[in-house]
């Protein structure tokens, strides 16, 4: 046996990583078609297949397609953002309250993914030390349904900013069950070649052997295969960004 004898195939592979390059967070293109439920079942078995600390499993899932739930969503997100607005001053200000950052009413399906803080009892194999891995957990099982959704044609987009406590309220959650991710879904009008916060020039994507350190923080690596592979794949990366915008229209 050897090495590469669990690897999947090259269109495998391929599909996998084009799936974590092309995720965006979707707030504006969202089309109203609905998403059929044997396609939302593969969303929803996606998440439920990610890993956890101790097998807790800590993860519920809300699925939301009711007009005056979504409403009351919609007015803690106003309230929220106008209070976020006020952190920025000048051109960053203006720029704020130019981004589309949420599709609540736009999105055909919204979708809370909570956390049972309780569930495994009080000792989980794994989480003596860190209790907070039960919410860690909870990201991983967000993150496979983001793949996979893209992977199915289908955008997701994380409204960040809400009140978790009224959030609570609105979907009436039992006082252990912490809403970790609210989520907007839907079949797009497009992808964005680049995350839409870089396009409106909010920031941009930093360079990752910037941000690879060697045995400590703040210790470079050694110049070699490694430090090399990096500066290599970040050229690549930054020339098929050049071309596809160059050959959008």
């Amino acid at each position: 046996m050897t090495a590469a004898d669990h690897r999947f195939s090259d269109s495998e592979r391929h599909g996998l990583y084009r799936a974590i390059r092309e995720r965006r967070d979707v707030r504006a293109q969202f089309l109203p078609d609905p998403i059929p439920p044997e396609v939302l079942t593969r969303l929803l078995q996606a998440a439920h297949h990610a890993p956890s600390v101790g097998f807790m499993q800590p993860w519920d899932f809300i699925v939301i397609d009711s007009l005056e739930v979504r409403q009351a969503v919609q007015a803690i997100f106003e309230g929220e953002n106008q209070k976020a607005a006020a952190n920025y001053v000048g051109e960053q200000a203006t720029l704020y309250r130019r981004l589309k950052l949420e599709g609540i009413l736009e999105s055909p399906i919204n979708l809370c993914i909570t956390c049972d803080r309780g569930r495994g009892g009080p000792h989980v194999l794994g989480r003596n030390t860190i209790m907070e891995t039960d919410l860690f957990s909870v990201c991983l099982a967000v993150q496979n349904l983001w793949l996979a959704a893209r992977a199915e044609g289908i955008g997701v987009g994380w409204v960040s900013i809400l009140d978790q406590g009224q959030l609570a309220k609105t979907l009436r959650l039992p006082a252990e069950v912490y809403p970790v991710a609210y989520l907007c879904l839907g079949y797009v009008s497009e992808f964005l070649s680049r995350p839409e916060l870089e396009v409106k020039g909010w920031r941009s994507r930093r360079p990752l052997h910037e941000l690879v350190h060697g045995n400590a923080w703040g210790q470079p690596l050694e110049s070699g295969p490694l430090e090399a592979a990096l500066r290599s794949r970040e050229g690549l990366e930054a020339g098929d960004s050049e071309r596809e915008q160059e050959e959008r229209p």
